[in-house]
This record gives C-alpha cells, structure tokens and sequence, in this order.
C-alpha cells in the first residue's frame, strides 16, 4: 500500500462547503492529521489529506476529483510519500 498527500482546492469555496470536501473525504480514508512517532497528533494546513491506498498516483488523483467534484469545482494535487519529515504544532 502506497501513502499519498493530497492538496485540494475548491473555487469559489465556501467555509461550509470545505467541511462537506472533509466528511467526504474522510468517508474514503483521507485523514487531515498525521500521527508522529512520540504518538502525538497534528493538524495537516487546510484542505490538504493523507492517504495508505491500493491505488496508483494517477489512481487517488481520479478518486479525490470524484469527491471533490461532487462538492465545487476544483483542482487536485496528488503526491506518492517515500517518506514524511514535518513541522506542525500539536493539536
């Protein structure tokens, strides 16, 4: 299984219309927090996911469009993880 990130932007967006992409989102396993090694959560920017898939690049990229189709007009960045190394502020 590969880890995916995933940028998701919707046009002419509403904040309520982002909190229908996450439920939607979330619904097919794309999670907006990652977990570090000390066990501790963190909040990924708006509207950017991760994902452990069966599905190649091009694979997510369909998938999050159909999600993200169903809410707004969008634009879809999907990126295959060989690895993660971030800053964040715990939540």
């Amino acid at each position: 299984m590969a880890e995916y990130t995933v940028r998701v932007e919707l046009i002419d967006a509403q904040a309520s219309d982002y909190e229908l992409l996450h439920q939607k989102m979330q619904a097919k396993g794309y999670l907006r927090e990652i977990t570090g090694d000390n066990g501790e959560r963190y909040q990924l920017p708006p509207a950017e996911y991760v994902a452990r898939k069966e599905l190649d690049v091009t694979g997510v990229r369909d998938e999050v469009r159909t999600i993200a189709n169903t809410v707004k007009n969008n634009r879809v960045l999907v990126t295959k993880s060989d690895g993660q190394a971030w800053y964040l502020d715990s939540i």
